[in-house]
């Protein structure tokens, strides 16, 4: 019995980023879809309240804490304004397109200060990385939601990828390929905003 539980909800795992346009369209016509990005910290808009440990086990175990929060689900996310880079990517050395909003345009909705210190990204494996504001502005972070012209598979890079086209800076360049994207969790689901 547990098996089958357990293929069923693998099986469900693999169909949810095929949904997710559907998911997008149905938000349009009112529906919503399930978050994919948690925003906390110094924020002046939210939408939604503290953390529950009880039913936020997974931000409970990576030891977060919030007031509040803004949630993006991918239907939010889409219907910003997106930016299309092109940058080569370390698994396969091949340049890819990334396409989602610009990081900074996600911090503006949800009311982030214009003096910002710097954010903190997380992925759903736990990894985090601080990023400071000037580096956020100067490399022109994206949340990527789209690869290829697909969205990004949960089990793959996604659903959401913080990164920016290292391939445009020459300081990323003079980098072996595996180093350059040490600041873009991939799988990213929650951003802690801190301000100067």
């Amino acid at each position: 019995m547990q098996k089958r539980q357990f293929m069923r909800l693998g099986a469900t795992l693999l169909a949810a980023p095929a949904a997710l346009p559907a998911l997008a369209a149905d938000k349009k016509a009112g529906g919503s879809g399930p978050v994919l990005l948690t925003v906390t910290g110094d924020i002046g808009n939210s939408n939604r309240g503290a953390l529950d440990p009880a039913l936020d086990q997974m931000m409970a175990k990576q030891k977060l804490s919030f007031d509040k929060a803004y949630t993006f689900d991918f239907a939010a996310l889409s219907a910003l304004p997106s930016v299309e880079i092109h940058p080569t990517l370390e698994y396969d050395r091949r340049r890819h397109s990334l396409r989602g909003p610009l990081l900074s345009e996600v911090l503006r909705v949800c009311g982030a200060p214009a003096a910002l210190q710097n954010c903190a990204l997380r992925a759903v494996d736990g990894y985090a990385v601080l990023v400071s504001a000037a580096d956020i502005a100067k490399y022109r972070f994206i949340v990527a939601t789209h690869l290829d012209g697909k969205p990004i598979p949960l089990g793959g890079l996604g659903p959401l990828w913080a990164v920016y086209d290292a391939d445009s800076f020459p300081e990323m360049t003079a980098r072996p390929l595996p180093e350059r994207f040490g600041q873009c969790p991939w799988g990213l689901y929650h951003i802690a905003v801190r301000k100067a």
